[in-house]
């Protein structure tokens, strides 16, 4: 059962930093060097300096992490609430059809369980590196410092609309154009409302699958009851009409120099795949129908394809054992027949991205083809969310960045105190 209570933010005084448009930032795991940089200008308590923390030579960046975030609590750039409360989250934002769409989550405390039915599941396999900086980071400033984003069985949104009514007590305008706006809820009979809604529901956890280990690491390592015993989480229902998800391209580099390379993955495309060439405008598989449907390009011969499965076999072969819920997953038939079986790409090559990036649009991956940065591109589907809750039923997890949730949970919002 989920246990998820209200609790005594930490949050920002947005009278001392201007606003929260200011300090708010993208998950840690999205940002790069340049970003981090401008977050930074735009205010110098942004969130990415104990989020994303940097130190000088020879110090400790997550004990730079833990002084900041003391400093800012002692000047009152940070406040501790007395009492507890949900904070409740819409985010307008544009589609890529350019629709408009409202989605909506509560920000609360929830039990940190161990997975299993009935429970949290997690959707994504992880890997160590992630989990040790977030730990180290844990350690160091005793506060989750941004959300985890998860999935609910269950909507309790309609328990918090109408403290929805108002002013929010924070908003921002992102460089995507989702506007983010955030409402305090304090009503005791509100929080009773959702903790009641949410209870029995199980929790699918879509974007922070590393923050949640380190969660359990955490706990565990502590030990006994406390705070150390909650996350935060950012909680959307499954059935919230805004609730979309977006695909990750596959991206190949090492191809242009490794003409045997070359041949192989032609070779085993033309064995593996239906081949049809289209053009540009129908390079992306969108709403195609059929199972393991991608589009294809690569910088040589610059002519987009249009690739269908001809036949499950050697998939099946490959995968048995594997609940077919994973084995339909367009995310899944690329990494075992091309990425795995025609490459001969490790786990750990995956993992490391040996070979391997991924882009978000078709923009960008024209863009990395053009560039010279990769060779080849695989345009995917969106993994629909029933196909993820299948897999996560299955207790499956899919392979890295088989789904894209857009827009994502902000950093800085509101902190979670673990002790």
């Amino acid at each position: 059962m989920a246990d998820v209570r209200p609790f005594p933010a930490l949050h920002y005084d947005l009278t001392r930093v201007g606003s929260l448009e200011d300090v708010a930032a993208p998950p840690y795991d999205v940002i790069d060097a340049a970003q981090r940089v401008q977050l930074l200008a735009r205010s110098p308590f942004n969130v990415v300096e104990i989020d994303l923390p940097q130190a000088g030579p020879g110090e400790d960046p997550y004990a730079h992490a833990a002084s900041v975030l003391e400093e800012w609590e002692r000047e009152g750039i940070l406040r501790q609430d007395r009492e507890p409360a949900l904070w409740a989250l819409a985010q307008e934002y544009t589609a890529p059809d350019g629709s408009r769409h409202t989605r909506h989550a509560i920000l609360a405390r929830v039990r940190v369980e161990d997975y299993g039915p009935g429970r949290v599941r997690p959707h994504e396999r992880t890997q160590p590196g992630p989990k040790k900086d977030r730990l180290d980071l844990t350690r160091a400033t005793r506060h989750n410092l941004s959300p985890i984003f998860s999935l609910t069985s269950t909507d309790a949104w309609p328990r918090v609309d109408s403290a929805t009514a108002g002013e929010p007590w924070g908003e921002v305008t992102d460089e995507d154009g989702t506007v983010h706006r955030v409402w305090r809820v304090a009503n005791p009979d509100i929080h009773a409302a959702v903790t009641a809604e949410l209870a029995g529901a199980e929790l699918l956890i879509a974007d922070g699958h590393h923050r949640y280990e380190t969660a359990r690491a955490y706990r565990d390592e502590i030990g006994g009851e406390g705070p150390h015993c909650y996350t935060l989480m950012a909680l959307t229902a499954l059935d919230d009409p805004g609730l979309t998800v977006f695909p990750t391209h596959r991206l190949l580099s090492g191809l242009a120099d490794d003409a045997e390379k070359r041949e192989r993955l032609r070779e085993g495309l033309r064995e593996l795949f239906e081949i049809e060439e289209v053009g540009d405008d129908d390079l992306d598989p969108a709403g195609e129908l059929g199972l393991g449907v991608f589009g294809y390009v690569d910088s040589h011969h610059k002519q987009a394809m249009r690739l269908r499965l001809k036949d499950t076999a050697e998939l099946d072969r490959m995968l048995e054992g594997r609940p077919e819920a994973y084995r339909r997953l367009d995310v899944a038939i690329l990494e075992t027949l091309v990425l795995k079986g025609i490459l001969g790409m490790s786990e750990d090559d995956i993992a490391e991205k040996r070979g391997i990036g991924y882009a978000k649009s078709i923009p960008e991956v024209m863009a990395s083809l053009e560039s010279g940065e990769y060779e080849a591109a695989f345009v995917l589907r969106p993994t629909p969310i029933k196909q993820v809750r299948e897999v996560a039923a299955a207790g499956e997890t899919m392979p890295p960045k088989s789904t894209y949730f857009f827009p994502k949970i902000l950093s800085g919002i509101v902190f979670n105190p673990l002790s």
